[in-house]
């Protein structure tokens, strides 16, 4: 039997690089053998990247680009950027740089703002130069690290499945058309430190990576020697099992997915139908459908709490969970995430003027803002035949008021309709009650003309052209 040929890096190289290439077809602009970019910090493992990226785009007609970002941390930024400028210089590919400036905050949370702000930047990057492949020098003991953190957070299979070979990642890099390629992770840092080694390779070094107040830096210098002592190949046995997380992730993205089409009516999801599933699918459910949203992952602790109120709540509960980027709402046996919204101004009473609402006058403009109320009243002029709306002469210069509902108002949309009250008229149209409190009503002294979201009061409205109807489009829409 002959003995396996253990794979060289520029072969790891080269097999990566054509199959990335293949997921995206070049276009006429970009050339025949297409365009790619590479993240170029000036260590070890991008430097390598760059060299393997260089080969490989020289042999195959690529144009490649180096981009690197100048975070200002350290007081080496400069001479960093200097160094990777002339290492693609000396090599004929094109480089640019991009600054970003961070707000300094504790170590944790400046690290995790420049791995932000240098993703976006890239992603710009790649938009300005019309590249829609990203190749970035993770690695195996990169992985390693990745699955070791996410077990050390307590993550389930989605975190566990560590990094992809390549994936697009238009929430980290702004920027949908990018796919981010990381033709290294099958390789070890070992190997990319021999490859350096061997071709007489320049690199810098970052000092911060031997700061042991950074998670991944403790992991790296403290735990994974040790690891590497008593268990040796740690690194491809965890990247294993990244792999085997990535197939039962895939499994429960595809059962969600089944069980979203089924529970999904519009933007909202049916609670009765949702109940005849497990607890477990139920959370996988949700957690795929927050994904679907672009919501941040809520905790395992916050989503069992919310399944709890939500199928425990009594019948017609106006239930409302907070979730930090929306609000989780139950409305007539539906499960709906709503936008988390500023108050508006209007909702308060001034304390010294019991006056209710804001006092205004129409003089025939065509639309009139009111911030404090969230939106635009437009005044719309009838044409023949258009319907019934309000005569101009008698609208124009009488005292107005802009308010939102207080309780016990009514509207008689039509003379051979009845008077209701407004939450009658709300909710035979269906609108959530969270949305009723920031519908704006329009009255002359005690007469209601208009309730946002239900139409004009028919008791002051005639027939013929050049009449006015009141219309109201919120900020929000």
């Amino acid at each position: 039997m002959k003995k396996q040929q253990i794979p060289t890096l520029s072969s790891i190289f080269e097999q990566a690089a054509d199959a990335a290439l293949a997921r995206v077809a070049p276009t006429p602009a970009e050339g025949e053998g297409g365009r790619i970019a590479i993240a170029l910090s000036g260590g070890l493992d991008s430097s390598a990247l760059l060299h393997l990226a260089h080969a490989h785009a020289r042999a195959h007609g690529v144009a490649l680009y180096a981009f690197h970002i100048h975070h200002g941390l350290s007081a080496n930024a400069d001479a960093w950027l200097a160094h990777c400028q002339q290492a693609c210089a000396a090599l004929g590919v094109t480089f640019e740089a991009r600054r970003v400036e961070l707000v300094r905050k504790d170590k944790t949370g400046t690290e995790e703002a420049a791995r932000k702000s240098r993703y976006a930047a890239l992603g710009a990057l790649c938009r300005e130069h019309g590249v829609k492949l990203l190749f970035t020098a993770h690695h195996q003991d990169d992985q390693a690290e990745t699955v070791l953190l996410q077990l050390l957070r307590g993550s389930g299979p989605a975190g566990l499945s560590g990094m992809d070979a390549a994936n697009a990642a238009p929430e980290l890099l702004a920027n949908p058309e990018v796919v981010m390629v990381r033709p290294l992770l099958p390789a070890s840092r070992k190997q990319l430190a021999a490859y350096v080694a061997g071709h007489g390779i320049a690199y810098i070094n970052d000092e911060s990576n031997d700061d042991p107040r950074f998670a991944r830096n403790a992991l790296r210098h403290k735990v994974m020697p040790a690891l590497a002592e008593a268990f040796p190949g740690f690194q491809e046995r965890f990247a294993r099992s990244a792999q085997h997380a990535q197939s039962a992730q895939r499994l429960l993205t595809e059962l969600a997915q089944q069980d979203l089409a089924m529970c999904l009516d519009g933007d909202c999801l049916v609670i009765a139908k949702l109940r005849t599933l497990s607890t477990d699918r139920s959370y996988n459910l949700l957690r795929h459908w927050f994904g679907t949203r672009n919501l941040r992952m809520p905790s395992a602790a916050w989503l069992s709490e919310m399944l709890t109120q939500l199928l425990e709540a009594r019948d017609g509960a106006q239930l409302l969970v907070t979730h930090p980027d929306c609000h989780v709402r139950r409305h007539r046996d539906r499960l709906h995430l709503t936008p988390k919204l500023a108050d508006l101004e209007g909702t308060r009473e001034d304390e010294f003027d019991q006056t209710p609402g804001t006092a205004f006058v129409w003089n025939g403009e065509g639309e009139l803002a009111f911030p404090a109320y969230g939106g635009v009243l437009y005044f719309d002029v009838l044409g023949a035949d258009a319907g019934a709306g309000l005569d101009p002469e008698w609208l124009r210069g009488r005292p107005l008021v802009i308010e939102f509902r207080k309780g016990g108002e009514r509207l008689k949309p039509a003379h051979n309709r009845p008077t209701r009250g407004l939450k009658y008229h709300y909710q035979a149209l269906g609108i959530p009650a969270w949305e009723r409190g920031r519908l704006p009503l329009v009255r002359a002294d005690k007469q209601m003309l208009f309730a946002a979201g239900i139409g004009m009061d028919c008791n002051q409205l005639g027939e013929g052209a050049g009449r006015i109807t009141l219309r109201w489009r919120s900020a929000e829409d």
